[in-house]
């Protein structure tokens, strides 16, 4: 019997977005194939714009929080209320892109892991400095030991068991460093694969500086937390 496989996607003020992303994984069912996915379930998570009415039309659930609670707590929220066996994780604004599904899965469909990770390629903009990144693939390798290539790679999909119900999932931008350190301690499977997303990219202006500096400190905080249980632990 094949796998349920439950596609979750966190939103906020992705109105722009959101039904182009849905409309392309619904292209992946053509009359006749394979079923991919068998639940989509968008959280909008505090969106102040037509997130919510974008999304409805294409999503099996649509999720609202009133307020803006974070990543790691809207996909918490999804993980709560899906029935699948695997769990994907995607940005709303994949777009087009999110048709490549299937290359993220195939990897935990086939045994081969329990958390696929995709590797992006290169942005087409200048972003900043590497500093977040950096950070976070150092507290990886430094906590759990995975060298992770795409440390902050929101497009994930793993195998249920690995996060349980997702309670335990690190709030806002932490939510990807928490997850991998919290897996490769488990002795789960890990692999990256290269998947062709493409997701709006953040350049060296303002709103990216301010974006980046926001990942900077949930990233440093979630890494200080991991490190804290850790001691903890084997104390």
């Amino acid at each position: 019997m094949s796998p349920i496989v439950s596609v979750i996607i966190p939103a906020w003020n992705e109105s722009e977005r959101i039904s182009a992303t849905l409309r392309a994984l619904h292209r992946l069912h053509e009359p006749g194939a394979a079923r991919v996915w068998h639940e989509l379930i968008v959280v909008d998570d505090g969106s102040e714009d037509e997130t919510f009415r974008q999304a409805l039309p294409w999503a099996n659930h649509v999720l609202v929080s009133t307020v803006n609670l974070g990543k790691g707590s809207a996909l918490q929220m999804g993980v709560a209320h899906a029935s699948g066996d695997i769990i994907v994780f995607l940005d709303a604004d994949l777009e087009e892109s999110a048709a490549h599904l299937p290359l993220l899965l195939a990897p935990v469909l086939s045994g081969e892991a329990d958390m696929a990770v995709a590797k992006l390629p290169s942005p087409s903009l200048r972003g900043g400095f590497g500093l977040v990144k950096g950070l976070a693939a150092f507290g990886i390798r430094t906590l759990c030991g995975f060298q992770a290539a795409a440390p902050l790679s929101g497009q994930r999909a793993l195998r249920r068991e690995v996060i349980g119900n997702g309670s335990r999932l690190a709030n806002r931008f932490g939510i990807e460093v928490g997850l991998t350190i919290d897996a490769a301690r488990a002795g789960y499977r890990i692999c990256e694969v290269d998947v062709p997303f493409k997701h709006r990219e953040t350049g060296r202006d303002w709103s990216g500086f301010v974006h980046r500096g926001r990942q900077f400190v949930s990233v440093g905080r979630t890494l200080l937390l991991k490190w804290m249980f850790k001691t903890q632990s084997s104390s």
